[in-house]
């Protein structure tokens, strides 16, 4: 799915070699200022290698179409963006941009209730917690059914027991729908119990 080499980025990250295989989880752990959310960032091109390849299918991220690279290859930051004013609203908003069929409601409830997002779809996006819009980010991008989800810290505002409803849901979704999920996470049990593959970022290095 993706590959690296002989990537370099500033004094931030420099990998000889590294691959991620498709329709898996991957989780990257390691301290932070290690340089995994730039490593999740240089996937999807947000930022670009000083040397070296970021290939996506067989193909240097460089070269590809860049809104076509992200509406497959979609990154949810750890203090995600909305882009409405309901819940409701942005459920839908990543279909009405590539203009694809909105879901109908019920499906949108269900992809909120796997998310333990209990809300009405009118609820005001404003009134939120930033647990809450991290769910809302989550269940939107898994309704869009995309080839892969970087995400960063996707549970850091959940307390354990959501965080644990939240992954295993993610996790068992991804596996049934053969979506690839590359994770970046602070939680070593999430990476034990989930990860299908696991490494360490430390001071820019796979260790």
């Amino acid at each position: 799915m993706f590959s690296l080499e002989n990537v370099k980025f500033k004094d931030v990250l420099d990998i000889k070699e590294l691959k991620f295989p498709a329709d898996e989880i991957t989780c990257i752990v390691g301290p932070s200022g290690g340089g995994k959310t730039t490593l999740l960032k240089l996937l999807n091109n947000l930022v670009s290698v000083d040397e070296g390849q970021v290939l996506y299918r067989g193909q240097d991220v460089e070269k590809w179409d860049p809104i076509e690279l992200r509406q497959e290859v979609i990154m949810i930051s750890q203090q995600p963006v909305t882009f409405t004013e309901t819940v409701g609203q942005e459920l839908q908003v990543g279909f009405e941009m590539t203009g694809r069929q909105v879901p109908k409601e019920e499906k949108l409830k269900q992809m909120m209730q796997q998310m333990q997002l209990d809300k009405k779809l009118s609820t005001s996006v404003d009134l939120l917690s930033g647990g809450e819009k991290q769910r809302l980010a989550l269940a939107r991008s898994l309704l869009l059914n995309r080839e892969v989800l970087l995400l960063d810290e996707p549970s850091s505002a959940l307390d354990q027991a959501t965080e644990e409803k939240v992954i295993q849901q993610l996790a068992n979704y991804g596996h049934h729908n053969d979506i690839t999920l590359i994770m970046v996470t602070h939680s070593l049990n999430i990476a034990q119990n989930y990860g299908d593959n696991t490494f360490e970022v430390k001071e820019g290095k796979i260790v």
